[in-house]
């Protein structure tokens, strides 16, 4: 080892093991704000619950800017252990996280900032961050499968909704891409964001498709995942709940980007009720399931780890599908659920992120993950 790599390590020794999943962190906290601000609050939302959202924003946005550093720090001086993530099958995926983390911080930004740095100080903050996010999530939903299929060496048994990560990062780029089509130029720029949210919807759920029925068989067959990745269980309601949120924020713009006498808004208006509303039961059914299996991890002896960010961003897409529905459909029963699951969102964040400052002040969070084998990687 070179004298110069043994120094950095000196210095910077906790930078080593800050690993992609701590994007997670960043994700589990703006989606709090968003959810908060999409609910469907009659007639608006109480003071107080407007200034805890904006100070959850902010927080995400300050958690963002030191997970960024923490990551370039992490990549200067310990390059060796992030290229060996990266041929880590079970690390790898959570490179999606930070498509993920612009996004959800930008979409917060638009959402719920405004009202501290305002409007066109949020459209042009959620817009670097959408662009910067989408493009991110387009190389991770390309370039992890590809590693996995040539790189990586994974069996059934390794099966995970971890794998979903790097695949849902378009989704959420649908859904959030949407509020920005009104501050576009009228005709080509609003459609073509519009139909390329679309694109990015299909690309997400075809791919989330093929992957549910190879997590669902490997519980089915083999069993429980390991007590430590029960919480990556929640990971499966990402796609359900985001896909939801993404057609209802879709036909709610497409007057803008096609024009409010176009043929194709009712056919959208519908298909956002119809696909969302199946898609929201399954999402409960399979909240339901994690719960169940969460239970009895802790029973088990299950402890605090990163995982259990996995607790918050995914059930924070299934507010905002509910909240979303809520409005489509003018239905109070999906307005209480929006409700309910804001309240069991906000409870697992604060779990989390109580225990994660604990953990930093501790050093508990930051113990190495399990080396990679060898044998986790191809060979030509």
């Amino acid at each position: 080892m070179k004298p110069t790599a043994r120094k950095d390590r000196r210095r910077f020794p906790a930078l080593r093991h800050v690993g992609p999943n701590w994007y997670a962190s960043v994700m589990g906290t703006a989606i709090v704000a968003s959810a908060g601000g999409a609910l469907p609050w009659a007639p608006s939302p109480a003071p107080a619950a407007r200034a805890f959202c904006v100070a959850v924003w902010a927080l995400s946005a300050l958690m963002l800017l030191l997970v960024l550093a923490a990551r370039a720090g992490h990549w200067i001086h310990h390059r060796d252990q992030a290229r060996a993530h990266l041929l880590d099958p079970a690390v790898a995926p959570f490179y999606g996280c930070l498509a993920m983390a612009l996004l959800a911080v930008g979409g917060a930004t638009l959402s719920v900032g405004g009202h501290a740095i305002g409007e066109r100080a949020a459209v042009a903050v959620d817009a670097v961050l959408f662009t910067a996010g989408t493009l991110a999530g387009l190389a991770a939903a390309v370039g992890i499968p590809y590693l996995m299929v040539v790189r990586h060496r994974v069996r059934p048994a390794d099966a995970s909704p971890v794998w979903l990560l790097p695949v849902v990062a378009p989704m959420v780029s649908a859904a959030l891409g949407p509020p920005l089509i009104p501050y576009l130029p009228a005709g080509q720029w609003r459609e073509a964001l519009l139909l390329g949210c679309y694109a990015m919807f299909g690309l997400s759920l075809l791919a989330t498709l093929t992957l549910l029925p190879l997590i669902f068989g490997r519980l089915l067959v083999l069993g429980p995942l390991p007590v430590a990745l029960t919480p990556a269980l929640f990971l499966v309601l990402g796609p359900l709940g985001q896909s939801t949120t993404a057609v209802g924020h879709l036909a709610r713009e497409a007057p803008s980007a096609l024009g409010t006498s176009s043929p194709h808004l009712s056919a959208l208006d519908a298909f956002a009720v119809l696909y969302g509303v199946p898609v929201l039961g399954f999402a409960l059914l399979w909240l339901a399931l994690a719960v169940v299996m969460a239970v009895g991890a802790v029973r088990r002896g299950m402890r605090f780890s990163m995982t259990w960010w996995a607790f918050t961003f995914p059930v924070g897409t299934c507010v905002t599908a509910a909240a979303g529905l809520a409005r489509a459909t003018g239905l109070t029963a999906l307005t209480w659920l929006a409700f309910g699951l804001f309240a069991l969102l906000t409870a697992a964040w604060a779990v989390a992120w109580t225990r994660t400052v604990h953990g930093l002040v501790s050093g508990v969070p930051l113990a190495a993950p399990p080396v990679p084998r060898p044998v986790t990687a191809r060979t030509r």
